[in-house]
């Protein structure tokens, strides 16, 4: 028995295990906690609401990004849109509080998608673009009053109103690139960037990065960025009165000049007529000053349909003969190279679309025969074969289509090669492009101009490490244990 007693006490191994057990334990725990402590938490969600009010018609866009990231690494993304019923709010003029009572169907809509808790912290902005610059220079206490409506109307939501106000055409063109670019990850990733091209109702901008630009040539086209490290200088402009509709106004004024009762339109279909009124058509800032003396109260407008002819017409409304510069797009307008791809959008993208030319690779030729071939379909045909299609857009797609195709190539001068560098855009990952997020972003300070500190490992690489280096100790631990493996190994005599 007494030697039964003393091997036991000589035997290491419950100590040992002990030891093992701890060991395991602790290492577990290690573990456990690394993982735990470097889990994803639920995400929370900051919100911001930016209405753009254009000339033809007001859009609400709702943008949500990760609350604890909110100037660091965290993707702003469009989750929800709303276009606004009526006109643009600069159409409210005679009756301005008409203009916010037109945002209140939206408005209720953003306060069910955003979350309650929400509400008080979320910014709301209003920017009004050429409509409004239009109104203002023709009718300053107009446009004063109708601001006044809608930020009366706004303010009755609750949300944090930051304010109604009128963005230059160099924001308007500068913030469109900050979307296009921020949207495609060029930005933080430092590639080449992708240049804007911005077609509205009442304007229209260009702005790209052109390495031969350095702003010296003509300053108040420059605008200068410093985003995630990087410097960009940025070419922008912004043609007032070269948007789609106002100018179809011009295109319509060179051919009523002399006051004539019936015009014969190329950029309209054959067999389309309508009696249209001189008032209506020069009642814009861009047209009024030439309104015919002793015009007759309306003219017969009639459609030719003759792609050819129309776009002769359409020259006709630019300036290709005055500029002082090196180089010049129109209208006596400074404008470096065409450098790098350009995205097109707004009502680039919805006439090319609706006439399938959207895809780019499309030679420039083939282009133009296409929409030299539905100028010149009949009136009657074009409304059999679009019959959900609202009338007063259907009798402007030629003009449209025409109108783009001679801004491009004759306007900025790209060329059938280059052409092909120009994407017809709607949406860029899930979010419209347009100016309302570059807005936002600007004004929320979203984008750093340093580049964001990111941690030297990745999660799964940090728990990686961990594991690797708790595996690591467990074995060392072990082998410090082959001591008491050779005495465990002997085994005891019984006498």
């Amino acid at each position: 028995m007494s030697a039964q007693r003393e091997m036991k006490e000589k035997n290491p191994w419950p100590v040992t295990i002990i030891i093992i057990v701890i060991g395991v334990i602790a290492i577990v725990a290690l573990v456990t906690v690394a993982v735990l402590q470097n889990m994803p938490l639920s995400q929370k969600y900051k919100y911001g609401i930016v209405l753009d009010a254009g000339s033809s018609h007001t859009a609400l866009y709702i943008y949500e990004w990760p609350a604890e990231k909110d100037n660091n690494t965290g993707r702003v993304e469009q989750t929800h849109s709303c276009k606004v019923k009526g006109p643009g709010i600069s159409s409210y003029a005679s009756d301005p509080w008409k203009a916010g009572e037109s945002l209140k169907e939206c408005m209720k809509e953003a306060e069910m998608k955003v979350p309650g808790k929400r509400h008080h912290e979320t910014p709301l902005y209003l920017g009004a673009t050429a409509g409004m610059r239009l109104l203002n220079m023709e009718n300053g206490s107009a446009s004063d009053q109708v601001f006044q409506a809608v930020e009366g109307a706004l303010q009755k939501f609750p949300f944090s109103f930051q304010g109604a106000r009128i963005l230059s055409g160099q924001e308007e063109g500068a913030f469109g690139w900050v979307t296009v670019n921020y949207l495609d990850d060029r930005l933080k990733q430092g590639l080449e960037t992708t240049g804007a091209l911005d077609l509205g109702g009442a304007s229209t901008q260009i702005s790209f990065v052109s390495s031969n630009y350095n702003g010296s040539e003509s300053p108040s086209n420059s605008v200068t960025f410093r985003l995630y490290g990087n410097n960009y200088n940025l070419y922008t402009h912004s043609f007032l009165c070269y948007g789609k509709d106002q100018a179809m106004k011009l295109m319509l004024a060179q051919q009523t000049k002399s006051g004539p009762e019936t015009i014969l339109d190329p950029c309209f279909h054959p067999g389309y007529n309508e009696t249209k009124s001189y008032s209506d058509l020069y009642n814009s800032p861009c047209v009024s000053n030439r309104k015919p003396q002793g015009a007759p109260a309306t003219f017969t407008h009639m459609g030719r349909g003759n792609f050819q002819q129309c776009q002769e017409v359409v020259k006709k409304v630019f300036d290709f003969t005055s500029c002082k510069y090196s180089q010049c797009s129109f209208n006596g307008v400074f404008q470096p190279l065409l450098q790098g791809p350009f995205g097109a959008f707004s009502a680039y993208y919805f006439v090319m679309n609706f006439l399938n030319l959207t895809n780019t690779s499309i030679p420039l030729d083939a282009v133009r025969q296409k929409i030299k071939d539905y100028c010149a379909t009949p009136w009657k045909q074009v409304m059999a074969q679009h019959p959900d299609v609202k009338v007063n857009y259907l009798q402007e797609y030629c003009f449209g289509a025409t109108y783009i195709l001679t801004l491009l190539t004759e306007g900025y001068n790209f060329t059938s090669e280059s052409y092909s560098n120009i994407k017809f855009i709607k949406k860029i990952k899930g979010s419209d492009a347009g100016w309302t997020l570059g807005y936002m972003l600007n004004l929320t300070n979203m984008i750093p101009a340093e580049a964001p500190d990111t941690p030297p490992l990745p999660h799964a690489g940090y728990v990686s490490i961990v594991t690797l280096m708790a595996i690591l100790l467990f074995i060392l631990f072990l082998v410090s244990l082959r001591p008491l493996w050779r005495r465990c190994s002997k085994h005891p005599r019984i006498i």
